[in-house]
């Protein structure tokens, strides 16, 4: 039988580049060489990568959910009911800022007042549903039924563009009985009020919404 020397090198070669690799990973992985701390960034290869796999997994994953091609304003009304109670801590809403203490989570939690026109409505109902794993992000689906993640859906989809007084609007009292006097005093004095929960809603917060 006839030798290849250059298949075998290039055999060899992706062999023993494979092996360094996984010997890179066991290292870092035993030693504690990574910092998990959450108040230390990821250095950007890290977030490159894993922002990537978010997105190519959601993108894959999303393919065979179909959803109107119009939402309702019943259901989006209903959203932005459940969008006020819970997930506006983490992500914010037009003219309110996510908590300060959301900021410390790695990742950070986007502000989907911009960060929701990256994604399709039915990536958003894949998320919504599914979560995503070391992330903070809940999976709604363990405790919602489709209806409501429609209309967190049907909501979120429209958050980019959504101005303060549409949103406030569409919340009404669940959003004005979330603010506390000191949100109030910022607000008076012209600064953007970061929504400051209640302990039982920061907890419902990172694992799971609750009506």
């Amino acid at each position: 039988m006839q030798k290849h020397p250059l298949a075998i090198g290039i055999i060899c070669g992706i062999i023993a580049t494979v092996l360094v690799a996984v010997a890179t990973l066991l290292t870092i992985a035993y030693t504690g060489a990574y910092n998990v701390a959450a108040s230390d960034q990821h250095a950007d290869a890290v977030r490159w990568t894993l922002d990537t796999a978010v997105h190519r997994s959601v993108e894959r994953r999303s393919e065979n959910i179909e959803l109107p091609e119009t939402f309702t304003d019943e259901l989006v009304a209903e959203g932005a009911g459940h969008y006020a109670k819970t997930c506006v801590y983490c992500h914010g809403a037009p003219g309110q800022d996510p908590t300060d203490w959301s900021r410390a989570m790695r990742p950070e939690p986007p502000h989907l007042t911009e960060a929701a026109a990256e994604w399709s409505a039915e990536e958003i109902y894949w998320i919504v549903d599914k979560g995503i794993k070391m992330s903070g992000m809940p999976a709604f689906g363990t405790h919602h039924g489709p209806e409501e993640i429609a209309g967190l859906t049907a909501f979120v989809s429209q958050l980019p563009g959504l101005s303060p007084e549409k949103y406030r609007a569409l919340t009404g009292a669940v959003a004005e009985d979330a603010v506390t006097p000191r949100v109030r005093q910022r607000a008076a004095s012209g600064r953007s009020p970061p929504r400051q929960p209640t302990r039982e809603q920061e907890n419902l917060c990172l694992i799971s919404v609750s009506d």
